[in-house]
C-alpha cells in the first residue's frame, strides 16, 4: 500500500492596517521532506490589480480555485464578498471542486476573506488572517505589532513572515508582499 507524502508549502499573511492593506507570502515548497522550491510565487494580481490572492496548499489546485473566482468575481463586478460566496459554495459542493487541496486570502480595497473548502467565507475582525504551515506564528507576530508598534501593513507583514520563518520550517525567507490602498 502506498502512503501519500504530504506536501507542505507557504506561509500566507495579510494585514488591514491603516489606509492599506498587505498580503504576503514566503516561496518555500517541500514535498516529504525535501525542499522542492524556494522561489514560489503564492501572491497573485486578479481584476486589473484591484484584487490580490495568497493561495496554501495545492499549486494546481489553488490556480483552478484563481480561476474560477476570477470568473465569479467577473460574474458580480464590485462584490468581491459575493464572489467568494459563490466560490466557496461551488467549492464544496461540487464532485470535482471539493476535492481540491487548498486555502486562499481574497483581498481587495474593502474586504480581506479566508476562503476554505468546507464553504467558508471568513472575514477577520481585526484585519489580520494567516493560512498555511506557518500561518498561526506570523498572524500571532502580526497581532503583536498591530497592537504595539506604528509599522505599515507590508511592514507588519514583512516582519510577521520573517518571524514565521524562524519557528516554522516549511517558511522561507523568499517574500513577495503586495499592497492596496484601504477603502473604508
Amino acid at each position: 500500500m502506498s502512503r501519500r507524502v504530504q506536501t507542505h508549502s507557504t506561509t500566507i499573511l495579510s494585514v488591514r492596517q491603516g489606509n492599506t492593506v498587505a498580503i504576503g507570502g514566503d516561496g518555500q515548497v517541500t514535498h516529504g521532506q525535501t525542499i522542492l522550491k524556494q522561489d514560489t510565487q503564492k501572491i497573485r494580481k486578479l481584476l486589473n490589480g484591484e484584487v490580490l490572492v495568497g493561495f496554501a496548499g495545492s499549486t494546481a489546485d489553488a490556480f483552478a480555485l484563481m480561476e474560477r473566482f476570477e470568473t465569479k468575481a467577473k460574474d458580480f463586478p464590485g462584490n468581491i464578498p459575493r464572489a467568494c460566496t459563490e466560490l466557496a459554495r461551488d467549492w464544496r459542493t461540487d464532485r470535482a471542486l471539493r476535492r481540491l487541496e487548498s486555502m486562499m486570502i481574497v483581498v481587495s480595497a474593502e474586504h480581506t476573506l479566508l476562503l476554505t473548502g468546507q464553504g467558508d467565507v471568513i472575514k477577520p475582525t481585526d484585519g489580520i488572517i494567516g493560512i498555511g504551515s506557518g500561518g498561526s506564528f506570523a498572524m500571532a507576530a502580526a497581532k503583536a505589532l498591530v497592537r504595539h508598534t506604528s509599522m505599515s501593513s507590508k511592514e507588519i507583514v514583512s516582519a510577521a513572515l520573517h518571524i514565521a520563518a524562524d519557528i516554522d520550517i516549511y517558511t522561507n525567507e523568499n517574500h513577495i508582499i503586495e499592497e492596496l490602498p484601504c477603502r473604508s
